[in-house]
């Protein structure tokens, strides 16, 4: 569906100077790799990233599966209201799953927003830009099919050490609280020869970690005939010259496998590390929810995982207070999470959302009922995290640096990165040491334990093992690059620009 409808908007002067852009995120990691795209097809077309000044071209990419999503949306377009009528030509877009799913409603709700597209039309961004300027009126244009596969379009990568990979695209399942099926279509598989090309490309750049993301991971291959595609993706990663860690989101339950499990156990670079999803801990919320499979299966997996993978760090999403659940139910839940042992878990008050089945379902709970289970199932979440953390006080763990650190950095002086199990550890630099840079690894042992990360604080230079990587390397080109200073073997990258994106939480949404 295309349309074009009047708008506001004012024609900006042709400048020599190039136009600047930011992207804004809302939502779930494949939000998150969609915005990559995003400023990649920007930078393609001759925008540049805004540097602290007000951009030119502002892009929500929004979530319909978060609470109070649409919400957070239009707050944010009214506070760019003033802002945009004191700039003229400045542009507004919004793009994801709430455009996909809303559709005019946003352009009337704001008709100072100059470009409106759905999740199949990615690659429309630009095109829809040019089309607003020239018309001075807004466009609207929602495909209800893919129209590229996104991993074909230009990628402006917010991390140059890590990378996302999409395997697939949409989901087959039907879940009655989830109206991702409706917003991204039905399962969409890659071929494996073009996701190993651009996680072989990543690597090239000096990426070290990448993370192959789907609506459901392991049913990959259902649409080319083959069940065990994933566990065979995920070995030919193994052979990936330079390719370390290696991470999957989400898989489901019900198509999870035991030739996935036996991939994950003896592929070195897949790390101990698995997200799944429960969802709830009683079976009757599990029917009701569409979920194919019961809190037995679900149990079952977590120990084959742990039986080939002991150290493995299992975290999951959790729902409370989806209709019609009693307190019966709601213990099944906090019974399966005290014997899950999960490391962190995501857990949601569920809400209604307009189009899904269970939006329409009989006993609704009011929500001083979810807000009170929602707080007993945290705290009883947030002991389990604190002593699985605490298991790891005295063990030796490596660490890929990242960029970000943690809260107290400036007080403290620690630096932070990711162990294998994906645990969060910050860290300090021995007086003397080398301080590593993002990218590069630490081999560090653990000296403290909270309920959400870890801290390691070497006593001596001999406590502290730093090594050097090509992603440390890359690091150092971006940042040579993104202030215009060639750098000893430099080459020609899209990495390394935050795209004004929030990171993912560490904790829970």
């Amino acid at each position: 569906m295309s349309l074009t409808i009047p708008s506001p908007t004012v024609s900006a002067t042709p400048s020599a100077e190039p136009r600047t852009y930011q992207v804004r995120t809302f939502g779930c990691q494949m939000n998150v790799h969609d915005s990559e795209r995003m400023a990649g097809l920007l930078e393609d077309a001759g925008y540049v990233p805004a540097d602290g000044e007000i951009a030119d071209v502002v892009v929500f990419n929004t979530c319909a599966v978060r609470e109070n999503a649409d919400n957070k949306l239009y707050g944010n377009l009214g506070q760019l209201r003033q802002v945009k009528a004191a700039n003229p030509g400045m542009q507004i877009a919004v793009g994801g799953c709430l455009a996909q799913k809303d559709r005019e409603t946003i352009v009337k709700k704001a008709p100072w927003v100059d470009a409106v597209f759905g999740t199949h039309n990615v690659g429309a961004l630009p095109a829809l830009l040019d089309r607003a300027r020239h018309n001075n009126e807004a466009q609207l244009e929602i495909l209800e099919s893919l129209d590229v596969f996104p991993s074909t379009l230009p990628t402006k990568r917010d991390s140059v050490y890590a990378g996302w990979v999409s395997i697939s695209v949409g989901c087959n399942n039907t879940c009655t609280f989830c109206i991702v099926p409706s917003l991204r279509g039905k399962e969409k598989d890659r071929r494996p020869g073009e996701i190993l090309a651009e996680i072989q490309a990543l690597v090239d750049d000096g990426a070290v970690e990448v993370t192959l993301l789907g609506q459901n991971v392991n049913s990959y291959g259902v649409e080319f005939g083959d069940r065990q595609a994933f566990s065979k993706l995920l070995r030919a990663c193994g052979e990936i010259e330079g390719l370390e860690r290696v991470r999957f989101t989400s898989p489901h339950p019900a198509a999870f496998t035991d030739d996935v499990i036996d991939a994950m156990a003896e592929t070195p670079n897949i790390m101990p590390q698995l997200h799944m999803p429960l969802q709830s801990g009683s079976d009757k919320v599990l029917k009701d929810m569409r979920r194919s499979y019961r809190s037995s299966r679900f149990l079952g997996i977590l120990d084959k995982v742990r039986d080939r993978i002991p150290n493995a760090a299992i975290t999951t999403d959790i729902i409370v207070g989806f209709p019609g659940e009693t307190e019966e139910d709601f213990q099944a839940t906090l019974d399966v999470v005290e014997k899950s042992r999960f490391a962190s878990a995501f857990t949601f008050q569920y809400s209604k959302r307009p189009g899904t089945p269970a939006a329409d379902l009989p006993d609704q709970l009011p929500k001083a009922v979810v807000q009170e289970r929602f707080e007993r199932l945290t705290a009883l979440q947030d002991r389990i995290a604190a002593e699985e953390n605490a298991r790891q006080l005295g063990r030796t763990v490596e660490v890929l640096v990242t960029a970000q650190s943690g809260r107290k950095a400036e007080e403290t002086h620690r630096l932070s990165g990711r162990s294998k199990d994906q645990r969060l550890v910050h860290f300090s630099v021995p007086s003397g040491a080398d301080t590593p840079r993002p990218g590069d690894f630490v081999t560090v042992t653990i000296t403290e334990a909270a309920a959400f990360h870890l801290v390691a604080d070497p006593a001596t230079a001999g406590d502290y093992v730093l090594r050097r990587s090509r992603a440390g390397d890359a690091w150092d080109r971006s940042q040579a690059e993104s202030c215009g200073v060639p750098s000893p073997g430099s080459v020609s990258s899209k990495a390394g620009v935050s795209l004004g994106m929030p990171s993912l939480p560490a904790r829970r949404a």
